[in-house]
């Protein structure tokens, strides 16, 4: 139903593509989002490593409270406890620190890893050294290393770990932890060796899921920034197409013109009305081809002799829309302007541009009624653009704003509300559509009005 090419080209900004150096285990939070800020991956893996080390202390308390008084097992307490206040302390500061910052580097995670290694050598040492038989969650740390750090960092937290352990075989402790593993599950060394197990088994699924899902999203944001940076590479090479057709035009249009000229002056049109009558209504259509091609070149930066015009919404409107009716055949149309308090803009040939493009959509599809309804809703400018044509296929509606989606079923169809789309986006704001009942559809444009303020366009 949809989609003419828009008639001027649309000036944007293209968006660097994100690149992908660093591979898979880079540094999170590093990536751009559309909106300018950081993406808050790292900072979530972060709380997620927070969340673990409080895990950890309150896990290691009942430890040595079961073990001290359970086992019997004399544990030097009060060392012990330092460690684990040390590390708690250590906790809360960084709640505390990462509680509102948007971007967590690679090095802040590894040093967070390594706390978490040395405090748990320290324990280590105090409860019984490497025949400690939860010694083996230095392969916890490993694996959050492997999926949260880049891959230098990862392999110097094996480093670590390792001579960690070789200093606990080395340095004797102040326990001796008595094992016979024949016994079987009624050794306490054997029963430690399962708590460890299970403990790394669950702390491993539940922590790696959760890692996995923000990943997951991380690398959605970034397909959808460069599937629009590919999108906006397009409307680029368009632009270039389209300035260099505008330039091609010029002199087939002025010698168009000028025929047209003789022409009415000639007796056989002189004499005859209706032909005059088509005279004027061809010089019309050429007019409006030449606004088209001086809108191009003026979208390109080429038209030196014009420059944005100081206006206001209700007038940049009414300007619209009577510069629309007066050069499309319209039959029916209900235009109202329900802004409100008016605000003085600079006028855009972006956004001129999007808006009449949607409604030539809405009147090739619905010929004899179209209706356009703008209204203001907080900060922002909202047209409505209703037609009473067949409406928008399911699918169209699915895939809104993709280019060459449409059901005119000519080449190159469907690249006016792709355009239009990207117009809206760059000054900020967004296009959805819906179909009425029982027919017809509805295309809603949402724009800020701080991008086209006086205020917005003299600081610029």
């Amino acid at each position: 139903m949809r989609d003419t090419p828009l008639s001027r080209a649309a000036e944007v900004r293209l968006a660097s593509p994100l690149s992908d150096e660093a591979g898979p285990h880079a540094e999170l939070g590093q990536s751009r989002t559309d909106s300018g800020t950081r993406d808050n991956a790292g900072v979530k893996n972060m709380h997620q490593l927070i969340q673990l080390r409080w895990i950890a202390v309150i896990g290691q308390v009942a430890t040595i409270v079961f073990v001290h008084f359970g086992f019997n097992i004399k544990l030097p307490l009060m060392p012990m406890a330092i460690v684990l206040a040390c590390l708690a302390a250590f906790n809360l500061v960084s709640m505390l620190r990462w509680r509102r910052r948007e971007e967590v580097t690679n090095g802040a995670l590894f040093l967070a890893l390594l706390v978490d290694i040395l405090t748990l050598t320290a324990q280590l040492y105090l409860s019984g050294g490497a025949a400690n038989p939860f010694v083996f969650l230095y392969l916890l740390q490993v694996v959050l290393a492997a999926v949260l750090l880049r891959t230098w960092a990862s392999w110097a937290v094996v480093v670590v770990t390792s001579l960690c352990f070789i200093a606990l075989t080395a340095f004797a402790g102040p326990v001796v932890i008595p094992a016979d593993p024949t016994r079987g599950l009624a050794d306490p060394y054997v029963q430690g060796m399962l708590l460890c197990f299970v403990l790394n088994a669950t702390l491993l699924v539940v922590f790696i899921t959760r890692i996995g899902r923000i990943l997951r999203a991380r690398d959605a944001r970034l397909a959808d920034l460069r599937q629009r940076a590919a999108e906006e590479e397009h409307i680029v090479r368009m632009g270039l197409l389209a300035s260099g057709a505008a330039h091609e035009l010029g002199t087939p249009l002025a010698t168009l013109s000028v025929i047209l000229g003789d022409w009415r002056r000639m007796p056989p049109f002189t004499q005859q009305p209706e032909l005059l009558q088509e005279l004027d209504e061809m010089q019309t259509q050429l007019t409006r081809c030449k606004s088209i091609v001086t809108g191009i070149l003026l979208s390109a930066g080429e038209a030196r002799g014009e420059a944005p015009a100081q206006t206001t919404v209700v007038a940049f409107l009414d300007d619209l829309v009577a510069q629309w009716r007066g050069t499309r055949p319209v039959r029916g149309f209900d235009y109202e302007n329900g802004f409100g308090e008016d605000v003085a803009i600079i006028s855009d040939s972006g956004l001129k541009q999007m808006i009449c493009n949607v409604l030539d959509n809405a009147l090739e599809a619905s010929p004899g009624w179209v209706g356009l309804e703008s209204w203001r809703d907080g900060d922002k400018l909202v047209l409505r653009v209703s037609d009473a044509g067949p409406g928008f296929a399911p699918a169209m509606l699915s895939h809104f704003g993709k280019p060459y989606q449409s059901s005119k079923g000519r080449p190159g169809g469907g690249l006016g509300l792709f355009l239009a789309l990207n117009v809206a986006r760059q000054l900020g704001g967004s296009i959805v559509a819906r179909n009425r009942e029982p027919s017809g559809a509805v295309v809603t444009m949402s724009l800020p009005l701080s991008p086209l303020t006086l205020s917005e366009a003299g600081d610029e």
